[in-house]
């Protein structure tokens, strides 16, 4: 998707090097460099719009990732649920022991 700042940078480019091209042709120096100072305005405005059309792209991007992960984990944590539920003496023994574990390094502290 292009952005309006692309594509008014990219007119405005275009005007200011047809004023200073007129500007040259008929010699007149003020339209020449009036010409130029609109020609790096649309520049700058592309690149303007160049740049807010990647960070779209990357924070695009980034919110596909987070919700692929998130979907992930959540499908994960479905699955270790379903096992607990077929296995409640393994999910006992391993919070036993994470109880454990956790009373060992809270005494040494």
């Amino acid at each position: 998707m292009v952005g309006t700042n692309r594509i008014t940078g990219a007119t405005t480019n275009l005007a200011g090097k047809a004023e200073a091209a007129i500007g040259d042709l008929v010699g007149s120096r003020e339209h020449s460099v009036k010409g130029r100072v609109r020609e790096a305005q649309g520049a700058a405005e592309n690149l303007f719009g160049q740049a807010k059309d990647v960070v779209r792209n990357v924070a695009d991007e980034v919110s596909d990732y987070a919700e692929d992960a998130y979907d992930q984990g959540k499908r994960q944590i479905h699955e270790v649920h379903e096992r607990s539920t077929q296995w409640p003496h393994a999910s006992l023994l391993v919070a036993g022991l994470v109880g454990f574990g956790l009373g060992l390094l809270v005494a040494k502290l």
